[in-house]
């Protein structure tokens, strides 16, 4: 199979910021996954550097277009590699031969009636350099820019947009996948069900100059979209390239929804016009806001991902804006944000397993991967996740849904988290009847932890390599790089030895926003030295953040009979479960309803006179008059049920 994905180019008036990071992080996350399946992937990115803005952007600046141009282009181009971003290729609407094909498609569309000359009197906003409509105005004002646009009447051509209007309707109500998410399909819609008028696609000289010449006019140049939509096909080698022939069907754009009419209107019916099949789908992600405000040049708050890289690194920052944005609406961004994200879900969970499981094999088997002998209901039971989160990770990455794809991930790395407590390999470590178990165990957490190398190889490729490489794999190996060949449970070689490694996340100071040092089991340089060790009887903070503690409101309670101690407790935390507790002895069932209660909500289950327990309440040991009394653990003021407990 083959895929070809775009980022659109972008505007070169101002540098890279964070709005565009994400879009093409998006991308080459995309481009990666299609890898990892399989597929010959076409990844294109680049930018757009004609019309208005870019003379004012160079007046302010006293240089010549091209030169100011040039320089924030090149900007572009060194932030990708930051953020670990590889496209195939690199546009620029300045290329000699991206102009020999806008002029081209020009004088086939003119030469076929789709293009005239005519008079026009509008409503011109220089920010969109284009007329608006009435009814695009928010209170006499561009909704985008909030000023008034400039009333323009000039002579320029126009293309016959409307001619092509009921040909797209049909387009995308048939194929329902042309526009995801489908909010912004039924917006596309909604606008098409008002007559479409015709596109005006000049600037005459006398105003602007920057820009391609019409071949059929020396006097006015091209509208700069009319320029910067036609990219998609220049960088496939449109018209007879092979790469044209291979990519142009299966190609998939992507960009944010302040650019969704020129992608969903304008390209089509442009694409109509020169009798070309369109694209197969377009992709159209929200907003990042900054500390909930939308970000804006004019209010400071523009955030570049150059100092995102340095403040949180670059896995950090590509995970981070993956996992928190659900692809289509918008988000958020705050220091505060990233930095529970890293020390949670990066330092916390997926570090703090890696260093674990790899440290106990470095102890207990000298850094060799062990022969598993047999499965345990348990080890079965951990098998079958490690393939449903394969088959929900790639489900979810091919819909654009990468916050769930990760959040299955994440649940998987909670389960292997558990089978650790679970198992106590230090416990079977003491015990020589039990090293076939443990080498199970530690075959079984190795398995793990290459399948999450593997699913992370697209998010975050530098935090993948150095798994990779500490499981003792080439980046290459087929078992670590493709979901073909690897997906599959038990693909590690027994015997095979482990290497040294970094950690892999540093906690942040929330306050600080700088990296600070951890409490990782560090490995040995070579087998020589001494391996590290695994704490038997005290925890240390890591460990005890992996506890999931949570207030729980109790909804109703009832005794379980034959038994004097126990309670069948039904509590909020927030979803319904049950939690058998030995406090009858010290409360009625009557008296508990409406309390608010700690509980661990992360303990596995456990069946107590045949009632399954999900979870334990928390309670303080006292003496209350010469007896032993239970004082159940709550908090200070009522708080959500469900709320964690810090």
């Amino acid at each position: 199979m083959t895929t070809y994905i775009t980022t659109p180019i972008y505007y070169v008036n101002a540098p890279p910021h964070l709005g565009h990071a994400y879009t093409t992080i998006v991308a080459d996350t995309y481009s990666r996954f299609r890898r990892l399946c399989g597929e010959t992937v076409r990844f294109q990115t680049g930018t757009d550097e004609h019309g208005d803005k870019i003379v004012k952007a160079a007046e302010n600046e006293n240089i010549p277009p091209r030169e100011y141009a040039d320089r924030i282009s090149a900007m572009f181009r060194a932030t990708w590699p930051l953020l670990d971003v590889e496209p195939d290729h690199f546009i620029r609407t300045t290329d000699a031969a991206h102009i020999a094909v806008v002029q081209s498609i020009l004088q086939k569309v003119y030469d076929k009636g789709d293009i005239y000359f005519d008079e026009y009197s509008g409503l011109y906003c220089r920010g969109c350099e284009r007329y608006l409509t009435e009814k695009e105005l928010v209170d006499g004002n561009c909704p985008d820019h909030q000023t008034p646009p400039q009333e323009i009447a000039e002579k320029n051509y126009f293309f016959r947009m409307s001619r092509y209007q009921q040909q797209l309707i049909d387009h995308i109500r048939n194929n329902p996948q042309f526009i995801t998410p489908e909010r912004y399909r039924n917006e596309v819609l909604a606008f098409l069900s008002e007559p479409l008028e015709d596109l005006c696609i000049s600037r005459p000289k006398a105003r602007l100059t920057w820009g391609i010449e019409l071949p059929f006019d020396a006097t006015f140049v091209t509208y700069v979209w009319f320029d910067a939509l036609i990219n998609y096909l220049t960088g496939i080698g449109y018209p007879d390239g092979k790469d044209f022939e291979k990519f142009w069907s299966v190609a998939e754009h992507l960009i944010a929804k302040d650019i969704l009419k020129p992608h969903a209107i304008y390209w089509p019916t442009m694409l109509m016009a020169m009798d070309m099949p369109l694209y197969r789908k377009l992709h159209v992600h929200g907003y990042w806001n900054i500390d909930d405000t939308k970000m804006s040049k004019s209010i400071g708050n523009v955030v570049r991902p150059k100092e995102l890289v340095e403040a949180y690194g670059v896995d950090t920052l590509r995970y981070f804006t993956l996992r928190e944005m659900s692809f289509g609406l918008d988000s958020s961004f705050s220091s505060e944000a990233i930095v529970a994200r890293q020390n949670a879900d990066l330092a916390n969970d997926l570090g703090n397993l890696f260093s674990r499981a790899t440290a106990m094999v470095w102890k207990y088997r000298e850094g060799r991967v062990p022969e598993p002998a047999g499965n345990s209901e348990e080890d079965l039971v951990l098998q079958d996740a490690a393939q449903a989160m394969i088959g929900e990770y790639r489900a979810m990455m091919a819909e654009f849904r990468f916050h769930l794809a990760l959040q299955a991930i994440w649940e998987f790395v909670g389960l292997a988290n558990k089978y650790i407590v679970g198992n106590e390999p230090w416990t079977l470590a003491k015990d020589p009847a039990k090293a076939a178990r443990l080498d199970t165990v530690l075959y079984n957490l190795l398995e793990c932890l290459r399948l999450l190398a593997l699913t992370l190889r697209p998010v975050m490729p530098g935090a993948a390599a150095k798994m990779t490489a500490g499981l003792g794999f080439a980046p290459d190996d087929p078992r670590i790089a493709s979901l073909e060949e690897g997906g599959a449970w038990g693909r590690l070689t027994p015997g095979s030895g482990l290497n040294a490694f970094e950690a892999l996340f540093p906690r942040l100071d929330a306050k600080k926003d700088e990296p600070q040092e951890s409490d990782p089991i560090a490995l040995p340089q070579t087998r020589q030295e001494t391996v590290p060790t695994v704490a038997e009887d005290l925890i240390d903070f890591d460990f005890f953040k992996k506890l999931e503690l949570r207030v729980a409101e109790i909804v109703a309670a009832a005794p379980i009979k034959k038994s004097k101690k126990l309670l069948k407790l039904t509590v909020n935390a927030p979803e319904e479960r049950t939690i058998v507790a030995g406090i009858a002895e010290y409360y009625s069932p009557e008296e508990l309803i409406g309390r608010q209660v700690v509980i661990v909500a992360n303990l596995q289950p456990a069946k107590l006179m045949g009632v399954t327990s999900h979870g334990m309440v928390l309670a303080a040991k006292t003496i209350v008059d010469g007896k032993e009394k239970l004082v159940l653990s709550s908090v200070s003021e009522s708080v959500e049920p469900g709320s964690r407990v810090a």
